[in-house]
């Protein structure tokens, strides 16, 4: 199977090589993370001066390495002296203790380390505590709109805007076919349920399934609205499951983890401030959310676009909040250095009253910073009402900056 090169992340990896830094590629299964150590390990293998070391541990020939020292062990026996060692290692969290490798080998000059893993928790706890300040992390996303028209062969249309925003951006979709919607949704489920079964149920040895997986459905049809883990206790009590407030935050934590959603908190626009109460959640695929949802796209195409807004904020490395202007709300505050933008979303702005809301909020914000709407609004491209840019959508999704 050909694998189509991410070239964005690729590069990425690239720069941290030889660094003397752990190199570490986060991200939800499936969305490619395993494919861009592949193409690292096939690059690196055509000098003979390199030595690959390659371990997947999805791979039953792995299966009897289950903690640092048996890991360390096989990793010894392949090192060259003589040769530049590239120890790639996919899915490295189903090692206990694989910190401890990981920093063994980050010390020798003539070695790399590159690792992936699904679960942010044992991630960043883990390797913060051992390897304080060396080690780097790249998240992987599924695929950019972009990345979807190149990876499926599709021109830029509304059409095929519109195949995005329904089926998501997972990689594998591309060999499936986009065009067998009942062959895609049974993947989506399996990716859906592994991620559910090994990086959730299984890892924090869940007992209360049912409300876990109520929990993600109602998260799924609640995007892009303020919620609480007391609305969620007090919602799940009407449907007979009596869940506090602290189970609510826990099953959260852990679809967060496992990159299925994202926290989004509040910030005081005019305070400068985050609130600790009341968050945002979008998915990390737009494909596992629809299918979760089980609506149409017509009935939910504003949650969708807002999804999709956020996804592309964070795919340009900007951290992203959710604005508060005293009694109204800015859908994303982005800010990364010293660059803060502002983007409200539309399904389409055909009313003086769509129009206020959209663009008035974001002219009560008394700054200089960029402020950007973004709609599915006709036969438009991009326009500029009084500094503010008002982008479509497929515009949007394909900017390398804002």
């Amino acid at each position: 199977m050909n694998l189509h090169k991410r070239e964005t992340y690729y590069n990425q990896l690239s720069r941290w090589l030889g660094k003397g830094l752990a190199i570490v590629l986060t991200g939800q299964r499936r969305v490619g993370k395993s494919c861009i150590l592949k193409q690292l390990k096939e690059e690196k293998e055509e000098n003979a001066a390199n030595n690959v070391i390659y371990i997947d541990f999805e791979d039953v020939d792995f299966h009897h390495v289950r903690d640092y020292l048996q890991l360390t062990e096989y990793i010894d026996g392949l090192i060259c002296d003589d040769k530049h060692n590239y120890i790639l290692i996919d899915e490295i969290q189903e090692v206990q203790e694989f910190e401890r490798t990981v920093r063994n080998f980050i010390k020798y000059e003539n070695t790399d380390v590159v690792i992936t893993g699904s679960n942010a928790r044992m991630l960043s706890s883990d390797l913060s505590t051992m390897l304080a300040g060396r080690y780097v992390e790249i998240h992987i996303q599924s695929l950019s709109y972009a990345e979807f028209l190149q990876f499926n062969g599709l021109d830029d249309s509304d059409q095929s805007l519109m195949r995005y925003l329904t089926l998501g951006g997972l990689p594998q979709l591309c060999h499936l076919g986009i065009g067998n919607d009942e062959i895609v949704e049974d993947y989506l489920k399996n990716i859906y349920n592994t991620i559910l079964l090994k990086d959730i149920i299984s890892r924090e040895k869940i007992r209360n399934i049912p409300f876990l997986t109520n929990l993600c459905h109602f998260i799924s049809d609640n995007i892009g609205k303020l919620i609480s883990a007391t609305s969620i206790s007090n919602y799940m009590k009407t449907q007979r499951a009596d869940v506090s407030s602290n189970v609510v935050i826990s099953y959260l934590s852990y679809f967060c983890n496992a990159f299925v959603i994202d926290k989004v908190s509040r910030y005081d626009i005019h305070g400068k401030r985050l609130f600790e109460i009341n968050d945002k959640y979008y998915f990390g695929d737009i494909g596992i959310r629809n299918m979760l949802s089980r609506g149409t796209r017509q009935n939910d195409i504003e949650k969708v676009i807002e999804n999709a807004v956020y996804l592309h904020l964070k795919r340009l490395q900007y951290n992203v909040y959710v604005g508060q202007l005293r009694s109204s709300e800015i859908d994303f505050v982005a800010q990364k250095a010293d660059r803060t933008v502002y983007v409200q979303c539309s399904y389409l702005i055909a009313s003086p009253e769509t129009y206020e809301r959209e663009f008035g909020n974001l002219k009560m914000i008394k700054d200089n910073h960029p402020k950007i709407v973004v709609s599915l609004n006709p036969m438009l491209e991009e326009a500029n009402e009084n500094g503010i840019r008002h982008i479509h959508l497929r515009r949007f999704l394909k900017l390398g900056e804002l």
